[in-house]
This record gives C-alpha cells, structure tokens and sequence, in this order.
C-alpha cells in the first residue's frame, strides 16, 4: 500500500486509489447539479485568530502517548491544543517572522500560563521558534474532524 506525503508529515496513514475508467456513455449519463458542484467545494478556511502565545516540546517526550493515544513523534508536524478535536488541522503563522506551518492536532495542553498551543519540535523548526523555545503565533483552523 502506497502512502501519501501527508502521511510522512502529520503520522497518519493514506492510500492511492486506482483510477477507475468510466465510460462516455456512462458519463454522459451522470447529473451534474449545482449541489454537487457546491458538495465538491471545501467551505472556507476560519479566519485567523488574534495573536496567541505558543510553545513547543521536543525529543525528551518522544514514543509517550498523547492524549489522543498515539506515540509522540517530535518530527512529525503535531500539536497540543486544549479542545479542538483530534485531527483538526490548524495553520500557525510567527507573528514576527510570517512563516507558517499546518500541523494536526494530537494532543492536549498546553498547561502553561497563558499559551494557546504546544507544537512538536518539526512544527517549531519550520516556524524558526527552536532557539527561543516560546514565541507569538495566529492560528487559522482549516479543517475539524
């Protein structure tokens, strides 16, 4: 079974799907109704949110299970958040710096003052939090399981 680069990323498995050849007549039959069309529409991205302090925790947690029950992997692109449900997928900009990196949410925290979200250690890399350990991020939910 083949995996999709999602799965190398956030830790969850994908699969390719063998294309199915649909003959014309067959097609030609199919509707095409505006609600189809608008079925195939991903409804908006939320906005951002306002400015949030985050955080990251790295190797020294590595294989303990998260809240959602899987191992913790520092370099897979995972978060903490206090109550989105497991597998939303949330982008997280740096304030200062504009980079940005979606991750999926995995487990629960963070406990710590006034933080809003915990990121593994990849997710802090590729927002260049690493050397400050802490920093000001916007989150932007883009999807909720």
């Amino acid at each position: 079974m083949a995996t999709t680069p999602a799965a190398a990323l956030f830790g969850f498995g994908g699969m390719t799907v063998p294309k199915v050849a649909v003959p014309v007549a067959v097609a030609a039959a199919l509707p095409v109704t505006a609600e189809a069309i608008a079925a195939e529409v991903a409804p908006p991205a939320a906005p951002a949110s306002d400015i949030v302090e985050a955080s990251y925790y790295g190797s020294e947690l590595a294989g303990n299970p998260t809240a959602s029950g899987e191992p913790f992997d520092p370099e897979l692109l995972t978060a903490a958040h206090r109550t989105l449900p497991f597998g939303s997928l949330v982008q997280v900009t740096d304030a200062l710096s504009g980079r940005a990196v979606i991750v999926r949410i995995n487990d629960r925290g963070p406990f710590h003052g006034d933080r809003a979200i915990d990121l593994s250690e990849a997710a802090a890399r590729q927002i260049g939090m690493l050397a400050s350990g802490a920093g000001k991020v916007t989150l932007r939910l883009l999807s909720q399981v």
